[in-house]
């Protein structure tokens, strides 16, 4: 079978992607391969839906008709185990050979898995996908679990975390390094939200990491044993550590990869026609000054809908992004963007002109925090007051002098008002860019 346009994934990257393509051309054939059986859905949710926060129809963020409408036409619940770049064709498990013009690559990340005894006891599961969200809770309600152990504390982990909570199940976090979220935040923002997880009930284990999964005689999960010979009862077990650009497609193709694909500012591969976007990628981090896999959301939108329009012959640039997240953890909603801890650079912070600013309200659990250098933002991170964290983000990315507004960033009445005029009527303007 022939395309003019073959796209594998079916995440936020390959749906931009499939959108710009149209807006294009509007007839040019397209063929989407997905080894998921499902409509496109938004990962993120899919521990809300776990938590019973939402409804699984409410995680589809396309309507019913999308590939209908955008006359696509799919492969669900097929696997490419071959890619030919030399004769423009992929396979599929079934033996079915697809031949394109143009491929996007948009295979997303796939769960780092650590060689843990136990890891293939009943009762263990990765959680990435909403396959991964029906399976765990069968298993739930199946087993009526009580006790859950969440290894690893970063951003997967504590999600998932907060969604057993809600479902009245004991979580005790085991993280290798001493805090929660060490990727994401200062020492100050971790402890915050440590001890809204603590008042309701979670319990963590820092500086510790699973030796040993334990089975009862049925062959399921019982408890686990720390490294420091901790034994934690439990009837569930998640490996949370994090997720790995899913490239095993590349071996053999002579397309160039790292820790993901390589690709250019037009999300070109090493291979001509060969496209790449999303979480399976390394791009240009606009504050690393670096080429590195940045996982998140609003990024991998912006590169699907970049490489779909260079598909479709509409040259157009990727800026580059930025490491940010937002999410609500413990009822308390928090944000950070960008390089958040100055204390992990290496170099003397003076000499680049590192300044911080910053407001802490412990017992209200309120942190406000931005990082300078040389009077322009490069981080940021806000915990219950996130509502003007959009301004914040666009001035990083815009490399703004904020010395003119230096003494109102952390006020309370901080807004477009307190920017310069030429500033506003940017921000205002700018697509993409909250306000």
């Amino acid at each position: 079978m022939k395309t003019k346009y073959l796209i594998v994934g079916n995440s936020t990257a390959a749906i931009n992607a499939a959108e710009a393509i149209r807006e294009e051309d509007k007839k040019g054939r397209i063929m989407l391969v997905s080894d998921e059986q499902y409509h496109t859905y938004s990962r993120p949710l899919i521990t809300y839906y776990l938590g019973n926060k939402v409804e699984e129809d409410n995680i589809l963020y396309r309507p019913l008709s999308f590939y209908d409408d955008l006359n696509i036409r799919t492969f669900f619940g097929r696997t490419v185990i071959r890619l030919d770049p030399d004769k423009k064709q992929v396979t599929l498990d079934d033996q079915t050979k697809l031949q394109f013009e143009k491929l996007l690559l948009a295979t997303g990340g796939t769960p780092f898995l650590p060689l843990i005894p136990g890891r293939e006891l009943h009762g263990v599961f990765t959680f990435t996908t909403l396959e991964d969200a029906y399976r765990v809770k069968k298993f739930i309600n199946d087993h009526q679990v009580k006790k859950a152990v969440v290894i690893g504390g970063g951003l997967i982990g504590l999600k998932l975390t907060d969604a057993l909570l809600a479902l009245n199940i004991q979580v005790t976090i085991v993280e290798l390094a001493d805090r929660i979220l060490s990727a994401t935040f200062d020492k100050k923002a971790s402890g915050i939200i440590e001890k809204a997880l603590n008042m309701i009930g979670c319990s963590m284990m820092t500086g510790n990491t699973v030796e040993k999964i334990i089975a009862d005689r049925e062959g399921r999960v019982e408890s686990v044993i720390l490294k420091d010979n901790t034994r934690i009862d439990c009837n569930l077990v998640f490996m949370a550590i994090g997720v790995l650009p899913r490239i095993d497609l590349l071996k053999g193709t002579g397309i160039k990869f790292n820790r993901g694909i390589l690709v250019n500012e037009y999300l070109q591969t090493s291979i001509p026609d060969i496209y790449a976007a999303g979480d399976v990628v390394e791009t240009y981090d606009l504050l690393a000054n670096a080429y590195r896999p940045l996982a998140i959301l609003p990024n991998a939108s912006l590169q699907g809908k970049i490489a779909g329009f260079n598909m479709a012959g509409i040259r157009k640039n990727y800026p580059g992004g930025l490491a940010m997240n937002s999410i609500e953890l413990a009822g308390i909603p928090t944000i950070s963007v960008g390089l958040t801890d100055p204390s992990i650079l290496t170099d003397d912070t003076r000499k680049r002109g590192i300044e911080v600013l910053q407001e802490y309200q412990e017992e209200n659990f309120v942190y406000k925090k931005v990082v300078l250098e040389k009077n322009k933002i490069i981080g940021a991170i806000f915990i219950n007051k996130i509502d003007r964290a959009g301004i914040y983000t666009g001035l990083i990315k815009d490399k703004v002098d904020i010395t003119p507004f230096k003494d109102y960033l952390l006020r309370d009445d901080f807004g477009l008002l307190s920017l310069p005029k030429e500033y506003r009527k940017h921000m205002v303007t700018s697509q993409g860019i909250e306000v």
